[in-house]
């Protein structure tokens, strides 16, 4: 009895959803707490509102929330000549979608570097630019329910000294009195961070751009890159249709169209692009009851987080690899041209047996109104690590792209490879995210077995 009624509720939904996806892409906004829906990305105005300079120090593919970051922060830093294009309209592509987790938790020590200033910029940004961006910081739980991911967060907190952010063990009880909707019968113990939260990525993306603007950086829309070629002296002849940018050095971050604009240069990006899915409930008594907006779950056993959404909840598994689905067409095909704000079509019962282990964590889903499911786009590479850096064999051509979290590590990538390309030198050492560390097989080409 726990799940008939919800279920049932979901493949209802799930109908619904399945028609509402292939005409509109839909999209929340946490600043404003309201839906609202885009159009497909062939809508846009194929003219620019200027000229496009004709060179340029930097060129920025991409108009995400980590390539909008790099503009801001290249900009901010003092380099000139910033240009920024995007095929369609800035958030396009995964961002806009994105549920907006912000954490500043990491099991890798330089990582968290990444997550540490991220979360510090946006608790500034909008002083900086007078623009809302929605940050919520009610902080984030990690659940353990075995023995072994208590020892983990033994070892976490033993490592603990490398970095800046506060963090500590909870009991079980600590749990329940943070967050008072949970059935904390199989929590062995909670790894706690008070800085955690989330944040709205389309306001974050705006504000990112009002602040690069500020600071002298062009941004080009909609400036779609049909071709790049290598020019004798290193640079970059970057193609569009409105005419040819000189370019010193390029940065990839196209995000799921990465793999596309590098074959524009000769290479072959090793990553894929995953449909990612999460729920939003309508109003649930429970949460309009409380005083405080409660702190984001992430359930590790059964790999879910949920958050709060207004005065209900978000709830996004993320599958096993065995029934995690790939965009195979898109591996094969290339990106769809006029892809940009749609979605795919739900698929909840490759998703069933998170929701029921969510239920169990979390009674009042049992009888919570499922409001919206969204499906859309997220990319993956080999490790689930994005690619960072310069890329070897190939002058001046840098990577920002493969994030399968992009809200949480857009900043600090921002900041990070701003400073390596106006000093010569990275920071400090994430190897662990060198674009270079991939061989020859991570390519999607299958070699023939009987050879």
């Amino acid at each position: 009895m726990l799940n008939i009624r919800i279920w049932d509720r979901l493949r209802r939904l799930d109908r619904s959803c399945r028609c509402l996806a292939q005409t509109y892409g839909c999209g929340f906004d946490t600043v404003n707490s309201q839906r609202h829906y885009s159009g497909s990305g062939n809508t846009t105005s194929t003219k620019l509102s200027k000229r496009s300079k004709d060179t340029a120090e930097t060129v920025i593919i991409g108009g995400g929330v980590v390539g909008v970051s790099l503009a801001y922060h290249l900009s901010k830093a003092g380099q000139k000549d910033v240009v920024l294009l995007e095929k369609s309209e800035l958030t396009a592509g995964s961002t806009w979608h994105a549920a907006g987790l912000t954490a500043l938790y990491h099991p890798g020590i330089n990582v968290k570097n990444l997550h540490y200033y991220s979360i510090q910029l946006y608790g500034e940004l909008q002083k900086e630019t007078d623009q809302e961006v929605g940050f919520h910081q009610c902080g984030s739980i990690r659940l353990a329910s075995v023995p072994e991911r208590v020892d983990e967060f033994h070892y976490q907190m033993q490592r603990q000294g490398w970095n800046k952010a506060p963090q500590w063990l909870l009991e079980p009880d600590e749990v329940k009195e943070m967050h008072p909707l949970l059935n904390t019968d199989k929590v062995l113990a909670g790894l706690y961070n008070p800085g955690d939260g989330h944040i709205d990525p389309y306001s974050l993306t705006q504000a990112l751009a009002v602040g690069a603007r500020k600071y002298g950086a062009e941004i080009y829309m909609p400036a779609p890159v049909t071709g790049l070629k290598q020019r004798t002296d290193g640079g970059w002849d970057v193609e569009t249709p409105h005419g040819i940018i000189n370019a010193r050095r390029i940065i990839n971050a196209a995000g799921f169209w990465a793999r596309e604009v590098g074959a524009l240069a000769g290479l072959e990006h090793p990553m894929v692009p995953i449909h990612h899915q999460f729920i939003i409930t309508s109003t649930i008594p429970e949460v309009e009851a409380l005083d405080k907006e409660l702190p984001v779950i992430r359930d590790l056993e059964s790999s879910f987080y949920l958050r709060q959404e207004r005065q209900g909840l978000l709830l996004g598994p993320y599958e096993h690899q065995d029934k995690m689905k790939m965009c195979d067409d898109w591996v094969i095909n290339g990106v769809p041209p006029g892809f940009g704000k749609e979605l795919f079509e739900s698929d909840l019962e490759r998703i069933s047996d998170h929701f029921v282990m969510a239920m169990e964590l979390v009674p009042v889903l049992q009888t919570a109104n499922v409001q919206s499911v969204v499906c859309g786009p997220i990319t993956y590479t080999p490790d689930i690590l994005p690619m960072v850096g310069p890329h070897q064999g190939i002058q001046n051509y840098w990577c920002a792209c493969g994030f399968g979290y992009g809200i949480i590590h857009a900043g600090g990538v921002g900041k990070y490879l701003s400073d390596w390309i106006l000093t010569g030198e990275p920071p400090y050492d994430l190897i662990e995210l060198d674009p270079n560390r991939y061989s020859k097989w991570t390519t999607r080409r299958q070699e023939n077995p009987m050879v």
